[in-house]
């Protein structure tokens, strides 16, 4: 231990005292031994530090901070280099508002398009999604303080996020669900990582040794911390055990005391007490802010920065007739409420107060377009209005071409709830649709986090994805509108035609105890190219103003080399990207995964030859025989290409390695040799996990219990508290119908009964959660009699433990 000595110098109840949070972002100090607390703050795309009253779910305003695109739109620039200087200016504005915990990047995987915080994540590919998270700590790390990539692991699906159990089999966990956090560790070195809410496998993630010790630390080789997710600890001293060191928020002395007695009683070793106290001590001190650090930083650089990052993220995807870019003094109609009050981030925990917000109404006026009006169009909520309709038709036949700004309203990408559906409001369409009856040159600009339906695509002539661009992003699209950018972003995840094609279809969300991976390895372009599903943009996709022409490709197993040449008229930069596949290969694979990528600058007829390297991954699969990756021996096809399925160049080549036959019964996976993954029956996906398939449904049956969840009140055995359920889901369904979600309500609904004491300590404690259940479960007046029984004792204890803390002088 690196701090041993100042560790055998604190009491038993000091040590475990540091283990828990002091306040909601805030950990505890030792003045005593100089041992200064930590604030640790949401950022995944922009500082989100409240100067008040403080919560987990970003309902009370922050001090401002440059809201930089959200990592769903950072995903598409394919940019490493950016994403490190993006690292930096997070960082430096964390350490300028005293922060020394940035918590972020996210990097979970894009399982469904309807995960309601995939704007948070980067990718359906764990390879690009690592790659771009550990650039990223790189860059947050450089300014003296922690990235916190999270959340780990097999967290993709906001609904029931607390307590469902992500069953997944072992080769899929590691090879798709891990290698991004893989990556991120192994590459940016975090000092601290965040563990998720769920259980994978039945057990939960923070308590997993598995997962916490012998991959995250033995394997990859992590010398930082693990701190919990908001509320996520189910039992802090299976957490302490497992390898978790911080529990957050602030669950009260009670928590601490678990600890206490859980040493004392001989149910936990002080050793791994000591352990966690050294692993976050030596983030404390590693993080300590300078006295003399600058308060403040450059906001109008930053936000000048925000704006190049958006330009890079951009996505043009059609461009019929070459409509874009438009020239200047076009005549155009500016169609849509985007337009005019911008989506530029989503809603929850990472919600950004921006030093400014640029919008594109304004910034059109300032370009080198004509304007010649502003429309509505529709109404935000999703609801019907002939008259801003009408409005808009007429606009549109006034000018040269209509700018039909269109997205995913707020309510639709939300931390705490998935998307029920994969569309676009009925009510855009419609306006799309009056719009292109007067004026065929429609230009749709698009917001949002994640992929839409697009049946409507034949009503507009371009299309054109700005993600959610951060503070500066209207201003960014226009540049690429009028040509003063060149769009370079490309595709981080796959648009399927309908929600119906995605291979989790059948089983997202897990709606009660568990969600179950029955796809296996073959999420987003694994399944579409291996299954031979039609899509309307594949992984990797996305068009420019220019044309690019790939050439001389060699391969060995180190490294890929091709020369790529402009051939247009136009500045620009392509994304070249490599894939490998192995067509007979003994284990059944996606029919080719991405190993590589890199991004070029070129102008008009210039070349470049470019060397992409291929690492201890290019080749790699998962033996679940062996516990252990492997290189099976053979045949490989590496694939050279602008997307997934726009393959330019390709060449084979022969990998030595280990024979691989036998691992699976080929007869009982024939879904999985196929890639049609769809509809995965229970034997062959029992088959897949080697053991039998959990209950997916809750015992209504049963009493509830801690980890049963708020909204199974409603088949509680006590009358009042199916009307507390009554109450509050009364409260969920009036905020949705309303266009505006009550993330509170949201929260406390989806929360295991647990959660009352972790994210209410210290008001309430375990032995009080537990007498409310007692009351839920039809004994009112005994519940009463055991609440208040828990009260004091509760009271009691704490006084009890501050009282040994102020005897030891801290």
């Amino acid at each position: 231990m690196k701090y041993a000595d100042l560790i055998a110098g604190m009491t038993l109840e000091e040590k475990c005292s540091l283990l828990s949070g002091e306040g909601n972002f805030t950990s505890k100090p030792l003045p005593r031994l100089g041992i200064p607390g930590m604030f640790l703050a949401d950022g995944p795309h922009g500082l989100r530090k409240q100067a008040g009253a403080a919560d987990h779910l970003g309902l009370n305003a922050s001090l401002p901070a440059t809201c930089f695109p959200t990592a769903a739109a950072m995903a598409n620039s394919w940019d490493t280099a950016l994403g490190e200087e993006l690292g930096r200016l997070l960082g430096e504005e964390a350490a300028a508002q005293g922060v020394n915990i940035l918590l972020g990047p996210g990097l979970n995987m894009k399982r469904s398009p309807l995960c309601g915080r995939n704007f948070e994540y980067f990718s359906e590919d764990p390879y690009l999604a690592g790659k771009l998270a550990a650039a990223y700590i790189r860059g947050i790390q450089s300014r003296g303080i922690s990235a916190c990539p999270k959340h780990f692991a097999a967290n993709n699906q906001e609904t029931l996020r607390m307590s469902t159990d992500s069953v997944v089999d072992e080769r899929t966990l590691r090879e798709i669900y891990l290698t991004g956090f893989e990556i991120a560790v192994r590459e940016g070195r975090p000092r601290s990582i965040m563990s998720s809410y769920n259980l994978i496998n039945g057990v939960y993630a923070n308590e997993d040794q598995k997962l916490l010790r012998d991959i995250l630390v033995d394997e990859w080789g992590f010398d930082g911390f693990v701190v919990t997710d908001w509320g996520g600890s189910n039992d802090h001293v299976a957490g302490v055990k497992a390898g978790s060191a911080l529990e957050m928020p602030a669950p009260g002395p009670t928590s601490d005391l678990d600890l206490v007695n859980a040493v004392r009683s001989g149910a936990l070793d002080e050793a791994a007490v000591d352990a966690r106290v050294d692993e976050l001590l030596g983030v404390i001190f590693a993080t300590r802010i300078p006295g003399d650090a600058p308060g403040s930083f450059d906001t109008e650089a930053h936000h000048a920065f925000g704006s190049k990052v958006a330009e890079s993220t951009i996505v043009l995807l059609k461009n019929e007739d070459n409509l874009l870019p438009l020239k200047a003094g076009a005549r155009v109609a500016v169609i849509g409420d985007f337009a005019r009050t911008p989506r530029y981030q989503g809603a929850g925990s990472s919600v950004v107060n921006p030093t400014r917000l640029d919008n594109a109404l304004d910034c059109l006026k300032a370009s080198t377009l004509d304007v010649t009006g502003f429309a509505q169009g529709f109404r935000r909520d999703g609801g019907e209005d002939a008259p801003l309709l009408e409005e808009a038709a007429a606009l549109a036949g006034k000018a040269d071409a209509v700018l039909l700004y269109l997205g995913l309203a707020e309510v639709t990408e939300v931390e705490g709830m998935d998307r029920p559906r994969m569309i676009l409001a009925p009510n855009q369409v419609a306006v799309l649709e009056a719009v292109r009856g007067a004026n065929p040159n429609v230009v749709v600009i698009l917001s949002g986090g994640a992929p839409i339906e697009m049946p409507w695509l034949d009503c507009c002539k371009a299309l054109v994805h700005g993600y959610l661009g951060g503070q500066a992003g209207a201003g960014a699209m226009v540049k690429v509108l009028t040509g003063e950018v060149n769009p370079s972003g490309r595709l981080a995840e796959s648009y399927p035609m309908a929600d119906a094609d995605t291979p989790a279809y059948r089983h997202f969300p897990g709606a009660e105890r568990t969600v179950e991976y029955r796809e296996g390895p073959f999420i987003g372009y694994r399944y579409y190219c291996t299954a031979n599903v039609p899509v309307r943009f594949p992984f990797g996709f996305g068009l420019s103003y220019t044309t690019f022409e790939y050439s001389a490709l060699s391969v060995n197993e180190r490294e890929t080399t091709l020369t790529v040449t402009n051939t247009g008229s136009r500045a620009g930069a392509e994304v070249i990207q490599v894939y490998i596949g192995m067509e007979n290969s003994a284990v059944f694979r996606p029919a080719l995964e991405l190993k590589g990528f890199t991004k070029v600058f070129l102008e008009p007829s210039e070349s470049k030859t470019v060397s992409i390297p291929l690492d201890d991954k290019a080749f790699r699969y998962f033996n679940v025989k062996t516990g252990k990756f492997e290189v099976e021996g053979g045949i490989y096809e590496v694939k050279a290409g602008s997307s997934c399925e726009n393959i330019r160049l390709s060449a084979k080549i022969e990998i030595s390695g280990a024979c691989a036959e036998g691992i699976y019964d080929i007869t009982a996976l024939s879904s999985y040799y196929s890639g049609k993954v769809n509809d995965v029956g229970d034997r062959e996906f029992q088959t897949l996990l080697g053991r039998p398939i959990p209950p997916a449904k809750w015992d209504r049956s049963a009493p509830l219990g801690r980890n049963d969840t708020v909204s199974q009140l409603c088949y509680a055995r006590s009358a009042p508290a199916r009307l507390v359920y009554r109450i509050i889901d009364g409260k969920r369904r009036r905020a949705e119908a309303a266009g505006k979600p009550d993330l509170n309500i949201l929260s406390i609904y989806n929360m295991p009964f647990r959660g009352i004491a972790k994210l209410m300590g210290p008001m309430v404690d375990m032995e009080m959660v537990d007498a409310i259940l007692f009351l839920a479960n039809g004994h009112l007046f005994g519940g009463l009699g055991r609440l208040f029984g828990a009260w004091r004792r509760k009271g009691k204890l704490e006084k009890e433990m501050r009282g040994t803390l102020q005897g030891t002088g801290r």
